[in-house]
């Protein structure tokens, strides 16, 4: 399984630190030529702003993308600020999701792609957001999955992340933006510690949690790291095995979307 792994591996990354500011033009590449991918992700952008506009209805405030990375929402929807830890030409600002510079109550939303996992301390970002999100305001995470496939495909992906559900602390050590992350950090935090969450903070609830349903067309892509298993010709047909495969999506997917909105 390793060795298909690297095989499969993006070569215009290898001898690249995945914490080095080169990271975003090499991925921003990458995904030009991936036409899957881009719908995928702008799949998830509508999802995302879908889901805003059923639980944070009426709130008034900013609308901020976190670790916006290569995709960002902006790009779907101009008037959400896209933000990352990381300076990048592409983005708007600069912004720390556990020491964030916006005033208190600020917020009506928050969307974090597949960053949740990457935050060294998860209870500061937690802090943070009951500080900034407006009442009735929230926040829209697309996390990895914990189902059978995900659980079994992301312990052998990726070099600098590992996958453990066992994991006894919410931090995870990192050395970089990238570095040392828990992709398991959704499950653990959400699932396994829910009552834990739901008694340190409080304010805020977590009001839906469900599974993603392009799962295939993500993988095939190859995503930003791997080359593409399916050329962009063969999207439509995937989309319709998607559509068929829903019932047994519990077991195949490899994302989740939650989200959780301060109480008012």
């Amino acid at each position: 399984m390793s060795f298909l792994v690297d095989l499969l591996r993006e070569p215009r990354l290898d001898a690249l630190d995945v914490d080095a500011p080169e990271r975003m033009s090499a991925h921003r590449s990458i995904l030009a030529k991936k036409t899957v991918l881009k719908n995928v992700f702008r799949e998830f952008h509508y999802k995302m702003l879908d889901l805003d506009e059923s639980y944070f209805n009426g709130v008034k405030g900013l609308r901020v993308e976190l670790g916006a990375g290569v995709s960002p929402i902006r790009d779907t929807f101009p008037d959400v600020l896209a933000t990352d830890v990381v300076d990048s030409e592409y983005l708007d600002r600069v912004v720390d999701a556990q020491n964030m510079d916006f005033k208190k109550g600020s917020i009506r939303a928050f969307f974090c792609q597949n960053c949740f996992h990457h935050f060294p301390d998860p209870k500061a970002f937690f802090s943070e957001l009951q500080r900034t999100l407006a009442p009735g305001g929230g926040v829209v995470l697309i996390e990895p999955y914990d189902g059978p496939a995900a659980s079994f495909i992301y312990k052998r992906l990726f070099r600098t992340e590992g996958f453990d559900k066992s994991y006894p602390s919410w931090e995870v050590p990192s050395s970089g933006p990238m570095n040392g992350a828990n992709q398991a950090l959704s499950y653990i935090v959400f699932k396994r510690d829910r009552a834990l969450f739901e008694k340190t903070f409080a304010d805020l609830e977590i009001v839906y949690s469900k599974p993603l349903t392009n799962y295939l067309r993500y993988l095939l892509s190859g995503g930003l790291n791997f080359r593409p298993l399916i050329p962009n010709f063969m999207e439509k047909p995937m989309k319709l095995l998607e559509f068929l495969l829903i019932p047994l999506c519990d077991l195949f997917a490899l994302h989740h979307v939650i989200v959780i909105r301060r109480k008012k």
